[in-house]
């Protein structure tokens, strides 16, 4: 697949995460998933410490790490713990899971930025946690979205403009 990279973040129900990026510029496929938990080959009923999760494919030539994370604070509230919208629980939590040192620092350096806007009403509470594995989910989880659009997503763009 060319000079692609994979970005993998939890913000939520991975449903309307995976809406809002699949036609961000430079994005070129996005997964549903499970990441950071505690069982092999988690299912949507058996994901213990799992968060539902994207796998977010993108071109470099046309977006970055930092952009993709810019907007990932846009669309869910990260300054709630284990919570978006009605959904509660560790498997939506907020969280970017990083593959090297250098994701970790961007992550590290935007939380910062983030948190210096003011624009959330307490700090951000995002976890910084090591990439493992991407469990992709169960078919009936990919695109939910495009196949039921008055489906269920407590994402949105909250802000007009990004961070950076």
């Amino acid at each position: 697949m060319g000079n692609y990279k994979k970005a993998y973040i939890a913000g939520g129900c991975f449903w309307g995460m995976e809406d809002l990026f699949r036609d961000r510029p430079g994005v070129i496929d996005t997964e549903v998933g499970y990441l950071g938990g505690e069982n092999d080959n988690p299912t949507y009923e058996n994901h213990p410490g799992h968060a539902e999760g994207i796998e977010i494919t993108y071109n470099p030539a046309k977006t970055s790490f930092k952009h993709i994370l810019d907007y990932f604070f846009r669309i869910h509230d990260p300054s709630t713990v284990d919570r978006q919208g009605n959904d509660r629980g560790s498997s939506y939590r907020s969280a970017i899971f990083f593959q090297n040192e250098e994701e970790k620092k961007e992550a590290q350096e935007l939380i910062k930025i983030v948190d210096a806007s003011k624009k959330w009403q307490a700090k951000v509470v995002t976890t910084l946690e090591p990439f493992t594995k991407f469990w992709t989910a169960e078919p009936e989880h990919q695109d939910y979205l495009v196949r039921k659009p008055n489906g269920y997503t407590c994402h949105f763009e909250r802000f007009n403009t990004g961070f950076l």
